[in-house]
């Protein structure tokens, strides 16, 4: 990870190269990129940045949005996450991880953790016709945007990060296009950040909750079960059913079936 910080209207420029010391190529785990920026920043007398985790749910599914999630932990937890310190805050999200190892209750337990501990959460969603119009990626690109924003003003209304420039953590291999903040892409994030991960749970759950008011209003689709997934009993509700408002008309098997 080198140039960390870019220079931008929220923040001064600080550029850092990775430490190349035993010590911390042998950190690993979900506090790996928090302890990285911490001790880096340390390392060259820099100050650190307050983090913002981001993450979406649905890229993959037939029916439903796309959800994206922000995350934004206190500046003093994301500090005792980054060295592994245990105490009352740290202890409650020791079950925090990528929310596609956890089970459905698990990832509900850990909402009421992460929403009380964090002072900025945003949520963006793009919804089917969103995603026929611009295709999944800038759909997602754009959500993502939404909830980076709507965490960051939740920050600034209640003054909590005075005098700290901000750094933009996305989980995959790809940069948020149009984004006026410093950023790093990190494959596997949410399984290397805290702070990812837990803007994936929020965009796990939050998409999870959609789909299953979306089941009440289109009965008959299994949309509570399988989210909107390509399974079995989808295709087969398709194929009883036909398509319904939330199904995404520009992928493949729905613009199959629309063509036929």
């Amino acid at each position: 990870m080198r140039d960390l910080f870019s220079k931008t209207s929220y923040g001064p420029p600080l550029s850092l190269d990775i430490p190349s010391h035993k010590t911390e190529r042998a950190i690993k785990g979900l506090q790996e990129i928090e302890h990285l920026i911490q001790s880096t920043a340390l390392q060259h007398d820099q100050s650190c940045p307050l983090v913002v985790g981001v993450d979406e749910a649905g890229r993959g599914p037939w029916a439903g949005p796309v959800v994206a999630a922000a995350v934004i932990f206190p500046f003093e937890l994301s500090k005792d996450l980054a060295y592994g310190r245990v105490n009352a805050q740290t202890k409650r999200l020791e079950q925090l991880n990528d929310s596609k190892k956890l089970s459905e209750q698990r990832r509900l337990d850990l909402m009421e953790p992460i929403s009380q501990l964090a002072i900025g959460i945003g949520v963006g969603i793009a919804d089917p016709r969103e995603i026929e119009e611009l295709n999944i990626m800038q759909a997602n690109y754009r959500a993502m945007r939404t909830a980076i924003t709507e965490a960051l003003e939740q920050v600034k209304r209640n003054n909590l990060s005075p005098n700290l420039s901000h750094l933009v953590l996305v989980d995959g291999s790809h940069k948020i296009p149009k984004l006026s903040l410093a950023q790093e892409a990190i494959i596997k994030g949410d399984q290397r950040s805290y702070h990812i991960a837990a803007a994936s749970i929020i965009a796990k759950v939050t998409r999870d909750q959609i789909m299953q008011e979306a089941d009440l209003e289109y009965p008959g689709y299994g949309f509570a079960q399988h989210k909107g997934y390509g399974t079995k009993a989808h295709q087969k509700a398709l194929q009883e059913k036909g398509i319904c408002l939330i199904h995404r008309r520009n992928y493949k098997p729905i613009k199959a079936l629309i063509d036929d």
